[in-house]
């Protein structure tokens, strides 16, 4: 386990733009043009990596392990939202984050994510084999 600052309570939020590429018609979720839950889910993903890359040093990342996210609304191509991800425990390696998205004042969806702390040296060595 290496030496991290990771504890319950921090938090990060991070603006995204929704352009076509994370419509449902683009990826094929759906045939609409709005956000699709996958790309809401990235969105939730990308905030929790970089909140607790801040907080490990260089040698170690985290990768998603566990994702329960309900996608609440909908929201159209050219919006921009708030992904607000924060930490609720660390048990070892496992950290568990609560996760939402927002467009202004509707709350587009809400879950839990787990991510794993790991040395990046030894989890790509591991997974290349």
């Amino acid at each position: 386990m290496p030496n991290h600052q990771i504890a319950a309570g921090l938090s990060k939020n991070q603006a995204f733009l929704v352009e076509e590429q994370h419509s449902a018609a683009h990826i094929g979720s759906g045939i609409v043009s709005v956000l699709s839950t996958p790309s809401m889910i990235a969105f939730m993903e990308i905030t929790a990596s970089g909140l607790l890359d801040d907080y490990l040093p260089d040698t170690h990342t985290t990768v998603g392990v566990h994702v329960d996210v309900h996608h609440l609304a909908a929201c159209p191509v050219g919006a921009e939202v708030m992904a607000r991800v924060a930490v609720l425990s660390v048990e070892d390696c496992r950290v568990t984050l609560s996760l939402d998205v927002w467009q202004g004042e509707k709350q587009l969806g809400r879950g839990l994510h787990q991510r794993v702390i790991v040395d990046k040296a030894r989890f790509l060595e591991r997974s290349l084999s």
